[in-house]
């Protein structure tokens, strides 16, 4: 017959076993880094080429996540779109026409978009040329 104490035992090592297992599954968050541009595999894809560079979390965010996209000539990744997380494009090369709060706008190198959480956004280029950029996307503990 199991008793109150028993039953008390079975819980406490359930939770223990539960909570050592959910922590065991959670990569650990990143630490300062570097990331060499040569050493980034180019993967080709329908619309160019994308870089991975890294997808992990950190002290403070559930995500970060980081690559760079080549567009060939007239190209898009994908039909704009939202999200809850916020992300970060820097314009490496090239002339693109980005969707950002409604509006269309033509940018080129050194541009830095910002597309806010839940807002439609895209990108396209629109130059001769291959178009490159860098995107910074993370999710935080609000974006759940």
């Amino acid at each position: 017959m199991l008793t109150r104490r028993d039953i008390a035992v079975a819980v406490i090592t359930l939770a223990v076993a539960y909570g050592a297992s959910a922590m065991a599954q959670s990569p650990a968050p990143l630490v300062s880094s570097a990331f060499d541009w040569a050493s980034m595999t180019s993967k080709p894809t329908a619309y160019g080429s994308v870089r991975s560079v890294v997808r992990a979390p950190t002290v403070t965010l559930d995500e970060l996540e980081m690559h760079v996209t080549t567009l060939n000539a007239g190209q898009t990744s994908h039909a704009p779109h939202q999200h809850a997380n916020e992300e970060l494009i820097i314009i490496r090369e090239g002339t693109v026409e980005a969707l950002v709060h409604g509006e269309w706008k033509k940018l080129g190198p050194g541009s830095i978009i910002f597309q806010a959480s839940n807002e439609l956004h895209g990108i396209k280029n629109v130059g001769s040329g291959p178009a490159t950029y860098h995107v910074v996307n993370w999710k935080s503990p609000l974006t759940k």
